[in-house]
This record gives structure tokens, sequence and C-alpha cells, in this order.
């Protein structure tokens, strides 16, 4: 009896995360994107590695976080992947758990943009991209924001609607390259506005812009990096704007649900995400933008991401706080100056 007692631990010991993952389940919450890469990449690996079972539930971010509010008192949710502006309305509702970074081996990775993102030790980012401006090279100069409002240039530019992802950050830099960079974005609304009618289209979603710009409708657009590769297929010269002011861009980052009762399998979850290994194959099938330093890209990987200390530094993030408390305004605005 005493040496079976010896075996089983001694099994217990050689198991890569320990026998307490055991019959264990994980539940995460994340975005509906890409997830067959993601079950190949990360799940499957983790699964095998913990001897865990990964329950993986989809949906956009108003559905998630409205099903971990409901579920407040008892979470179903042990981690999720949120935007930086949802993490911090999670926090302000009491939904999540300050991120014990002592336990992420891979913490000391990241970048520093993505180690505490809203600096509340609540959530920490896994990937993150730029937003600046795809133009045609052969038809116009960007060095400034501004650029895209002159007489010259902005009959042949889409912008990114108010309601988009992309709307808000390249708002923002418009004001910044316009002088009037205030929380309420009103500067920049009102220029666009005094300028709608020349402007092509007020883009939902960025998938049309290609077509645009193939049929010269249009000259330039602001964009995400995870849009870009579309661009560079196109037989015009299109190139991406390193403009005076900066470029913006968003960050999605990982939390842990309060109340949570898998916590350390969560943690360690997290940490395997942001290892340089699973990093790394995400960023070459170009799934997501490493927020890991050492992660090392192929050249044709990196010219489609979001890469590198020098852009992670030179990014411009509009601070969740100011996202958050701003956005009904934001709208108003634009309905005000610019129409739906």
């Amino acid at each position: 009896m005493k040496k079976a007692l010896i075996a089983s631990a001694a099994l217990a010991a050689l198991s890569p995360l320990g026998a307490t993952a055991a019959d264990r389940t994980l539940t995460i919450s994340v975005y509906a994107f890409a997830q067959d890469d993601f079950k190949t990449l990360v799940y499957d690996p983790f699964e095998a590695k913990c001897g865990c079972k990964l329950v993986v539930e989809t949906g956009n971010s108003v559905e998630r976080l409205a099903k971990m509010e409901a579920n407040k008192a008892n979470p179903v949710v042990d981690l999720a992947a949120v935007s930086m502006a949802d993490a911090l309305a999670a926090s302000r509702a009491g939904l999540i758990d300050k991120v014990d970074t002592t336990k992420l081996a891979n913490f000391t990775k990241l970048y520093d943009v993505a180690k505490d993102p809203n600096g509340d030790g609540m959530s920490v980012g896994y990937t993150f991209y730029a937003t600046s401006i795809a133009y045609r090279s052969d038809k116009m100069k960007i060095d400034s924001w501004a650029d895209l409002l002159k007489p010259e240039y902005v009959g042949h530019v889409a912008f990114p609607n108010v309601t988009t992802n992309q709307g808000p950050p390249a708002l923002y830099m418009l004001g910044q390259a316009l002088g009037k960079d205030t929380p309420d974005l009103k500067g920049p609304i009102e220029a666009l506005g005094e300028k709608k009618d020349d402007i092509v289209t007020f883009y939902e979603k960025s998938s049309q812009l290609v077509q645009l710009m193939q049929q010269e409708e249009i000259w330039a657009a602001p964009i995400g990096r995870f849009s870009w590769a579309g661009f560079t297929k196109l037989d015009v010269p299109v190139a991406w704007a390193t403009p005076k002011e900066g470029q913006t861009g968003g960050m999605n980052v990982l939390v842990l649900t309060k109340g949570s009762k898998n916590q350390d399998l969560a943690l360690q979850f997290m940490d395997f995400w942001l290892s340089t290994d699973i990093q790394t194959k995400l960023a070459e099938k170009l799934v997501d933008s490493p927020a890991n330093s050492e992660v090392k890209l192929s050249e044709a990987a990196a010219n489609n991401l979001t890469y590198g200390e020098e852009t992670a530094k030179s990014l411009k993030l509009i601070p969740s706080a100011v996202a958050l408390d701003n956005r009904a305004g934001w709208l108003k605005t634009w309905n005000e100056k610019v129409g739906q």
C-alpha cells in the first residue's frame, strides 16, 4: 500500500499543472473571431497540458458582459477576453478581480503598455493593434491626421462612423492634430461635420474600403492594422501613414471573474496564452498582434500586424475612463453635427 501511495504521488508531481487541475472545467468568454485557429493553437494544447476541460463561450461584448452581470452572485465564467474599456466597465460593476501577476511567469515579457492597461491591476493585455491611415501614396502625402481634411484630399476620404471601433480613436487623433483634443471630441466631430458633404462615406465595415480604393473612389481611410492585409494585395500603391501626431489603436485584455472558483486554473490559462510560444503561433497565423515582447516574427507576419517595441511605445490609446464617460456624448454630438 505504501509503495502504491508513493507511486501515485510521483505521477501527480509529473503532471504539467499538478493533480489539482485534473477533472476540472475552466469556462472562458471570448470574441467569436478566429475560433478555429484558437482551438488548434491555444485551447487544445492547454487542455492536453492541464488535463482539464475547457468550455468556450463566444459572443459580442455587450452580450458577454450582460451574462457576467446576470450571474454575478454565482459566476459561470472564469476568465474573459474583452476590450480595455469593457474591462474598466466590468471593474466598476464589481464583476472582476485583481490579477495576481506574481503567478504569471510571462508577465514580465509583456510590453509595458500591456502590463496594466487601465492602471488598476484588474486586467492584462494579450493583443493590441495600431490605427492609422491607409492611403494612395501616388495620389497624396500624409504627414498629419489633419491632412485628411485638406481641400485637395477630403473628397477622396472615407472616415469611420463614431459607432465603430475605429471611429473614436480616429477622432481622438484628428482632434490632437487640430489642437482640439478635449475628451468630448467636440472639435474633431465639428470639423468633420463641416466637411461631411465632401467625405465619400462614413464607413461602418472596413471590408468595403479595399474595393473603394481599388476603384479609386477613395484615396485614404483610417483603419485598424488588422485590416491592412487586404490593402497590400491591391494593384495600386497603398502606404501606411506615420503621422507626426502618432498612431492610436486599441487593446484587448484578459480578466478574471470575481468569485470564480477556478481562479488558479484561470491564471494558468492566462499565462499559457501570454507565453512566447503561443503568442508567436497566433501572430504567424495573423490572428493577433503579440503583446509578448520576446516574440520574433517573419517579415510577412510583421508587415501585417502591429509589431515591435517602437510601435508599442508609440500608440496613443484613448484612456478607458474617457471612453466610458463620454460615449453617449460622442454619439449625441455626432448625430447633431454629422448625422446618422
